[in-house]
């Protein structure tokens, strides 16, 4: 009896010490965000040229192509975050007369920054996936020789012609 009784009570505490807990501030938007992304990438390239840009060597079958999109677009946008933070720290403290009239807030500041690297790093891996993509049509031997013939050529590609990690 005294056992169900510690069962009983650890089964009630369990949920309330998980929401206690939380969620990790701003996954749930930067998964959404991500998301867009990707389905963004994917519009832009076609399925089959999307799939490529995120095959890995262990997913040769390319199933899991949006997954992976997500978690690059998720680490990309942490990192941006952090980027943006120090940075409008940096400008806040310089001058704060003329960052209160830019930008209002911290909050705002990183928010745009944010936003505008996570633009142009979107828009830098759709032209790589694009150039890759008219560099291996062109002459598949030297984007061979270049990238190799594994099954993560293409992303090899795009990752060096857009300067990131797809």
């Amino acid at each position: 009896m005294r056992k169900l009784i510690v069962l009983s009570m650890l089964a009630l505490a369990m949920p309330a010490a998980a929401l206690a807990s939380g969620p990790t501030p701003g996954t749930p938007s930067q998964n959404a965000a991500a998301q867009a992304s990707c389905r963004t990438q994917r519009t832009a390239l076609g399925t089959a040229v999307f799939n490529q840009t995120y095959v890995g060597t262990t997913n040769a079958n390319r199933a899991n192509a949006f997954g992976k999109c997500i978690s690059s677009a998720v680490r990309s946008d942490k990192a941006n975050t952090a980027a943006a933070n120090n940075t409008c720290k940096a400008a806040q403290l310089a001058d704060k007369t003329a960052f209160k009239t830019k930008y209002g807030s911290l909050g705002k500041c990183v928010s745009a920054t944010v936003a505008a690297a996570n633009d142009a790093r979107q828009a830098a891996v759709i032209a790589a996936a694009k150039s890759c993509k008219a560099a291996k049509t062109a002459s598949a031997s030297t984007f061979a020789s270049l990238y190799g013939t594994s099954a993560n050529a293409f992303g090899k590609c795009v990752a060096a012609k857009a300067h990131t990690t797809p």
